[in-house]
């Protein structure tokens, strides 16, 4: 079951998805569903995805929390302190935003 404020997802970036899968899929026996040519997720234990498309993907890990109510989530986020780096947008299977922690890290929190 997912829970306000818990992670829920793990993004990785991907410069060339093919040899990230097989490498994923031979060295641990990883399984994908393709959401596209540039997106890939996977539920190994965390789910989570990769992102060819580099004008898209954050540069490093992006863990993504989860939220029930996204606009009340990302009004809790400004008012304590993080600052909004991509608006609510759409995505296949929800909405996200983005935002960055005091200390600059970028994490993303998504809702259904």
């Amino acid at each position: 079951m997912r829970e306000d404020g818990k992670i829920d997802y793990v993004e990785m970036p991907a410069g060339d998805l093919p040899a990230t899968k097989a490498f994923y899929g031979q060295a641990f026996g990883w399984s994908f569903t393709d959401y596209g040519p540039e997106y890939a997720a996977m539920s190994e234990g965390l789910d989570g995805g990769f992102y060819a498309n580099a004008a898209e993907a954050v540069p490093k890990p992006l863990v993504i929390l989860y939220a029930t109510d996204l606009e009340a989530m990302e009004a809790k986020v400004v008012a304590t302190g993080g600052t909004i780096v991509r608006p609510i947008f759409s995505f296949p299977g929800g909405r996200r935003f983005h935002f960055t922690d005091p200390s600059g890290n970028e994490l993303a929190v998504w809702g259904e």
